[in-house]
């Protein structure tokens, strides 16, 4: 059976269920296209999605709730009708049927009692309150005596309850919910999912307000300043290249229509896409600085970029790049290591460096924090400098901020990092 939208169980029982688990009235409802925004009588408002899964059509469609609300003034008739697991719809549809058995069996008295009494009632009935069971229960008691209380069956299912726990989207939701300090067992805690979930929710607005307060600052943001002035004090200049550029480009990287590296790319139309990466602009900048700037040229950019990357807890789609070069004098795998570990220790970022190759570039020159990758370091020439107009030695790296930012703040993915409506400064904003 097809589960009912929030705005049809809502119309049903004309009562709200809210996450603190109050039983409402309602007073006026109002459905847009994607959420269902209530009033209810004490004057509360909710803007909730129309949603056939979430926590508050479960609620309403299992009719469960802690407490009314004492400001609503509910009636104990209309809790009583909203704790008949009963829809307006499908009690019509039994009054329909009691009519019907009625008309037909109007001249056999004895058999239209049966099936008015009966029908409604089958789908209420629990099994534990059926005559039969009720009498075998009584002849139990009679012979085992007033001291057994709790029979075997209602004891096996509230263990069975104790060992589920939480589900999974309950988890998931805990999770998203935690600092990046906060860690929590699952099979230890003692709290209710709600009880739990409201006790993070308030943790979360406190640290939003703090940081308001205190900061304002969004950290990829200021991370970016920071690298800013970090190279800017080292003789690099900072450049700003273009976000769309030619498909040529790709090519001119050795990254054709045949590679597995282009099926990663956005493409706008035939010829154009999103940037995956920097080095083009590089290029183009070093090829017309040549002969214009002292030896040894140096620039560098901070921008985003864009790849049809797997999901993963370090991957993105959209993320944001730091490349530097230098070329001409002075470019050694020795340099170029000094200056990464110069710029780690700004950070104050644990590291290891590894020799590794990749399809684009060929050897390089990899930048490890425990098993993640922060930089892919390259010392040239390189086959591709011959398409860009480059004939002299150069070096260069690549850094992703937003994995930056994961290891300095010890976020648990790096979605908590990136240019994201979820999450801001590693704090989850779905409150």
């Amino acid at each position: 059976m097809k589960k009912k939208l929030l705005e049809s169980l809502l119309n049903d029982t004309d009562m709200w269920v809210s996450r603190t688990g109050l039983l409402h009235s309602i007073r006026d409802l109002n459905i847009s296209q994607r959420f269902v925004h209530i009033v209810t009588d004490c004057g509360e408002t909710f803007d909730i999605r129309n949603s056939r899964s979430s926590r508050s059509a479960r609620s309403l469609r299992l009719r469960k709730f802690k407490k009314p609300c004492k400001h609503c003034r509910i009636s104990d008739m209309k809790i009583n009708e909203f704790l008949q697991k009963t829809s307006r719809e499908s009690k019509t549809k039994h009054v329909r049927v009691t009519e019907i058995l009625t008309s037909v069996n109007m001249s056999t008295p004895v058999q239209v009692e049966r099936p008015v009494v009966s029908v409604p009632s089958i789908p209420r009935v629990q099994p534990e309150k059926s005559p039969l069971i009720q009498a075998q229960k009584n002849t139990e008691k009679k012979d085992q005596g007033k001291n057994i209380n709790i029979s075997k069956k209602p004891s096996a299912s509230n263990t069975k309850t104790k060992e589920v726990g939480f589900t999974q989207s309950q988890k998931d939701r805990i999770v998203s919910l935690l600092g990046p300090d906060e860690m929590i067992s699952f099979s230890k805690e003692k709290r209710s999912f709600q009880e739990l979930e409201v006790t993070l929710i308030n943790k979360r607005k406190d640290d939003l307000r703090k940081v308001y307060e205190d900061s304002r600052e969004n950290l990829l943001g200021k991370l970016e300043r920071q690298i800013t002035e970090f190279f800017v004090e080292r003789g690099f200049m900072e450049i700003k290249s273009p976000i769309l550029i030619p498909f040529e480009y790709m090519e001119r990287m050795g990254v054709g229509e045949d590679t597995k590296l282009s099926q990663q790319i956005f493409r706008v139309d035939e010829s154009m896409c999103l940037r995956p990466m920097l080095a083009p602009g590089l290029y183009n900048y070093l090829y017309k600085f040549d002969n214009v700037l002292p030896d040894p040229i140096r620039i560098f950019e901070i921008g985003p970029c864009y790849r049809k990357e797997s999901d993963g807890k370090s991957h993105l789609e959209e993320f944001t790049m730091l490349n530097f070069c230098q070329m001409g004098s002075k470019c050694t795998r020795e340099n170029l290591i000094l200056l990464i570990q110069d710029f780690l220790d700004f950070l104050n970022i644990e590291h290891e460096i590894v020799s590794d190759n990749c399809m684009v570039y060929g050897e390089t020159i990899d930048v490890l924090h425990k098993d993640m990758e922060l930089s892919s370091a390259v010392v040239g020439p390189i086959p591709q400098d011959i398409d860009w107009g480059i004939n002299k030695p150069w070096m260069g790296a690549g850094f992703g901020l937003e994995r930056l930012l994961k290891v300095m703040h010890s976020f648990k993915t790096i979605k908590r990092a990136a240019r994201c409506e979820n999450y801001y400064n590693g704090i989850s904003t779905n409150l």
